[in-house]
C-alpha cells in the first residue's frame, strides 16, 4: 500500500514545482523517478502492478524532469 501511495505522489509533481527546484535537487528527483519507473516495470512484468496507467504517468514525469533539467543547464 505504501508503494502505491509513493508512486501516485511522485507522479503528480506540478511543472511549476519542478522548475522551482535547484539543479541538484532536480537530479535527485530524476534518479528517484527513474528508480520508481524501473520498479513499476518490474512489478508489471510479474503481473503485480494493478494500475498500469502508472507506467505512463511515471514515464512522462521522468521526461518532464529531464526537460526542466536540460533547460536549467542550458541557461547556466
Amino acid at each position: 500500500m505504501a508503494a502505491r501511495n509513493r508512486d501516485e505522489k511522485s507522479a503528480l509533481l506540478p511543472l511549476g514545482e519542478l522548475r522551482a527546484l535547484s539543479v541538484d535537487d532536480l537530479r535527485g528527483k530524476l534518479a528517484e523517478g527513474r528508480r520508481e519507473l524501473m520498479d513499476a516495470r518490474m512489478r508489471h512484468s510479474v503481473a503485480q502492478l494493478e494500475k498500469t496507467s502508472a507506467l505512463r504517468a511515471l514515464r512522462r514525469q521522468v521526461a518532464r524532469m529531464m526537460t526542466v533539467l536540460n533547460e536549467k543547464q542550458q541557461r547556466a
